[in-house]
């Protein structure tokens, strides 16, 4: 009878502790911080791409500084580059000390296409990608619960995305999007996500209804992991 209600016991607690793993799986989320700064999350890994950069750099989107503050404990920081609008060496410390942490990007590529090893529902690929003013640049696939996202950073051109094929999300500054119509490349994703934008570059009335022009801070993607993909709009308090 004892050996009976252990065994249920057991079976129950795991029960319960798979249903939670579940219910905080359900879907991936991505908010944009600026330029290409995204936090993404599927209730277990935090990772944020191109972010913490220095606030309005070039010109470019300034951030609400409270998003340093709500960055969440051990995450993992990846960068596509080390230039001002994408990166702050010196945020970067801040939060390291205070967060915990770790960061990649060019100085430990090898490094960052381990992490699917301890994650075994994430994987990472880097692409050395061309960008005018940095020989080290490189941009990312993430293939995370089967759902494929992929980070371009200041990639120049299209022909690197246009080898990827059934994309969920891509995420892409503008002139991707004018170089693969000029050169007839086929970007092969479900929904297409603008980012880089100077403030005020772009409205929604100049772009297809497949690409989400993310120009405002604080912008959700939801990427439903039992459904079709979706996006939503989200404004934090």
């Amino acid at each position: 009878m004892l050996n009976t209600f252990k065994t249920c016991f057991i079976l129950f607690t795991l029960f319960i502790s798979n249903s939670d793993l579940a219910a905080k799986n359900q879907e991936i989320s991505i908010q944009f911080i600026g330029n290409c700064g995204l936090y993404m999350t599927d209730g277990d890994l935090h990772i944020y791409s191109d972010f913490p950069y220095q606030s309005g750099a070039y010109n470019y989107m300034e951030y609400d500084s409270t998003q340093l503050e709500k960055v969440h404990e051990n995450s993992i920081f990846l960068f596509t580059h080390k230039h001002k609008d994408h990166y702050s060496g010196k945020l970067m410390r801040r939060i390291l000390k205070e967060k915990k942490g770790k960061k990649y990007g060019s100085w430990n590529i090898s490094a960052l296409e381990k992490i699917g090893e301890d994650n075994p529902n994430f994987k990472i690929e880097a692409f050395k990608t061309k960008h005018r003013f940095t020989l080290r640049h490189y941009s990312y696939l993430i293939t995370w619960h089967g759902k494929k996202i992929y980070l371009s950073g200041d990639t120049e051109s299209a022909e690197t995305i246009g080898k990827m094929k059934n994309l969920d999300w891509a995420f892409i500054p503008p002139w991707i999007v004018y170089d693969a119509k000029e050169k007839g490349i086929e970007i092969d994703s479900k929904m297409k996500a603008i980012y880089h934008l100077y403030p005020n570059q772009m409205t929604n009335n100049e772009i297809p209804s497949d690409i989400i022009l993310l120009n405002k801070e604080n912008y959700t993607i939801s990427i439903s992991l039992s459904k079709n993909l979706k996006a939503k709009e989200e404004e934090e308090s």
